[in-house]
């Protein structure tokens, strides 16, 4: 198996435009990005396969647009983290802000911790896993893709839910509109166990719940136009 050589970066002596344009030159490799002290757009647009670990927190939009490879912090992320991830992994081990991983099309993001509202919103494909508790508001819109908590759930869970699947191991302190709870069938508990393992994580999916669209909102009722 062939060892990546690790290039590191001082966000101290350099700044993020300058890490991004370098990432964004080189076409796979390891990279170690020192001293991020909260700064915004860290390691965005990435489109090949290197694989970045930041030690410490970052400000907003960090992984943001993230295409193959592989984003791990080692700290918290603000607001939101993997924004339009279309591919790849980005791995947070402390908790995330709101909006974490809005409109992703694809990959797979995963907060150890928690994250705030709006966790999800409008997904479109991508795999979430959050070992803690997201906030209100999550999954609002969310078209397709699968969320996966391990704690608890906000108020107004998938608020106009789509296809997307939610699965919740704790409470949830209410649904949103359109949003039910549904059957977990052997397809479900599969699912779900591949994507725990994926995120690292071996809890027994047979402790969840699974929630997602009722449908009656896809058609047009004329008592809803009053």
């Amino acid at each position: 198996m062939d060892v990546l050589t690790e290039t590191t970066v001082d966000l101290a002596e350099t700044t993020v435009r300058e890490l991004n344009q370098a990432l964004h030159a080189e076409p796979s490799g390891a990279w170690r990005v020192l001293n991020p002290r909260g700064a915004h757009n860290v390691a965005v647009g990435i489109d090949s396969d290197v694989h970045v670990t930041v030690e410490g927190h970052v400000g907003y939009f960090a992984a943001g647009m993230h295409q193959k490879g592989w984003v791990e912090i080692v700290g918290n992320a603000g607001t939101g983290l993997a924004e339009n991830i279309m591919s790849g992994t980005v791995h947070v081990t402390g908790s995330t802000s709101q909006s974490t991983a809005a409109t992703g099309h694809g990959g797979l993001v995963i907060v150890d911790g928690s994250t705030g509202a709006r966790c999800g919103i409008g997904m479109k494909g991508v795999d979430i896993v959050v070992g803690g508790d997201i906030g209100h508001m999550s999954a609002f819109m969310a078209q397709a893709g699968r969320l996966v908590v391990c704690g608890n759930a906000g108020e107004a869970l998938g608020d106009s839910i789509y296809e997307a699947r939610i699965y919740v191991k704790g409470t949830v302190a209410s649904l949103g509109a359109d949003c039910i709870e549904k059957p977990m069938r052997a397809e479900h508990l599969a699912e779900l166990a591949d994507l725990l393992a994926a995120a690292g994580r071996t809890d027994d999916p047979a402790d969840f719940r699974r929630y997602g669209s009722a449908r009656t909102l896809y058609h047009f009722q004329s008592h809803n136009t009053y």
